[in-house]
């Protein structure tokens, strides 16, 4: 169908392109990224070192906040609107990849550019079966 052609392709980025972003790596391009897994998961796995932590099942209208109603409700600032982080590309991840994709959607819909948008397929279970590094989750 001429639906499915519309839909933008969201940059595909892979475990060394994520690897490689982390701080205190040595080619370190700052990225944002954004775990959209459920705050129970998070408790349980950690998350990937730098993520911030945006619930997309329970908070599905975090993205269309401005910023000021984003940091009331989540307690740091809009990813990728200010300062440093304006224009800079934006990775989401979950557990799967599904999620992730559907993140970069509705970021998009939210008024992100999809040139800066980009989903970790392999998310979480790819990140943990590779050994990237892990923080825990404090909440």
């Amino acid at each position: 169908s001429t639906k499915d052609n519309d839909a933008p392709t969201f940059r595909q980025w892979g475990f060394e392109d994520i690897n490689a972003s982390l701080p205190n790596s040595p080619t370190e391009k700052p990225i944002i990224l954004i775990d959209v897994r459920e705050p129970a998961e998070l408790s349980s796995t950690g998350i990937i070192p730098s993520a911030v932590s945006v619930p997309l099942a329970s908070q599905p209208d975090a993205l269309f906040l401005t910023p000021e109603e984003f940091e009331t409700r989540f307690g740091f600032p809009k990813p990728g609107v200010k300062g440093d982080e304006e224009g800079a590309e934006i990775v989401f991840y979950c557990k799967a990849g599904v999620r992730a994709r559907a993140a970069a959607q509705l970021a998009e819909q939210a008024g992100y550019e999809a040139s800066r948008l980009g989903v970790y397929d392999g998310s979480w279970l790819d990140w943990a079966k590779k050994g990237g590094r892990v923080e825990r989750w404090e909440g």
